[in-house]
């Protein structure tokens, strides 16, 4: 697998208070990797700085071989799309609307959407099992539903690289599980670089092929689940005692609190 985006000892500051220290990090086309740590330890920082939305202090951002820094706001858009943690609406918007704004970066200034954008536009609903709700309003959607059809967009955008951040916060068991599946299988059958910061160390540990756990800015460990989400890796990073032990049937670390 091919390296699509690379962060080579990045760090960022907020004018004296450093938010990032020192990272290097690589996302591979075709593997979901999970961005673990505690509140303010610098994970949607870090998001923000891999689809260009802030600029490093220190280090390059590199998508494939070229700089992030040189590539125009649409351009970037082309090649990595992210979903933020809420997205609110003003309007009304159909959910066929809604998905078809990711084509924004491939039209010009005044230009309506083609047939190529509607087939697009319908992939990704399909993708997602969205299409059904083609005529519904946003607003009329439930929380795992409207985040289906906002993976949508961000897939609309024909992108190689997909950000989440804090995809299932506000959702229930069953659309955790789904999202995190959707994420699981746009890597494994799309080729997608997938990367998502999440809290939920169980569902990382089942889906992800890869993490990184950060602690006060920098990457504490980083590699597979088994290596990464250690009883030790916790209590250290989340200032928690846990158990890990392996699930039974999935193989994967699974934690208990203590």
């Amino acid at each position: 697998m091919g390296a699509i985006l690379s962060l080579e000892q990045i760090s960022l500051a907020y004018g004296p208070i450093p938010a990032l220290r020192d990272i290097s990090l690589r996302v591979h086309d075709g593997e979901l990797l999970g961005i673990l740590g505690p509140n303010g330890s610098g994970k949607s920082t870090l998001l923000k700085l891999m689809c260009g939305l802030l600029s490093p202090t220190a280090g390059e951002v590199r998508i494939k071989d070229t700089p992030l820094k040189v590539l125009a706001r649409a351009e970037i858009a082309r090649r990595i799309a992210m979903v933020a943690q809420e997205s609110h609406f003003r309007f009304s918007f159909s959910v066929e609307e809604v998905v078809l704004m990711g084509r924004f970066p491939h039209q010009g200034r005044i230009q309506f959407e083609g047939r190529h954008d509607l087939e697009v536009a319908h992939q990704a609903l399909r993708t997602t099992r969205c299409l059904e709700l083609t005529g519904r309003s946003i607003h009329q959607l439930s929380g795992g539903e409207k985040q289906r059809v906002l993976i949508a967009r961000a897939l609309a955008q024909e992108p190689g690289l997909l950000l989440f951040d804090e995809p299932t916060s506000f959702l229930d068991l069953r659309f955790k599980r789904e999202i995190f599946q959707l994420m699981q299988t746009l890597a494994r059958d799309k080729g997608m670089g997938i990367v998502v910061v999440t809290h939920d160390l169980d569902l990382a540990a089942q889906y992800c092929s890869r993490i990184a756990m950060l602690k006060k800015g920098a990457i504490y460990a980083q590699g597979e689940p088994t290596e990464v989400i250690t009883a030790t890796n916790i209590d250290s990073v989340f200032e928690c005692p846990v158990e890990v032990e392996i699930n039974p049937i999935t193989r994967k670390p699974r934690v208990n609190v203590l």
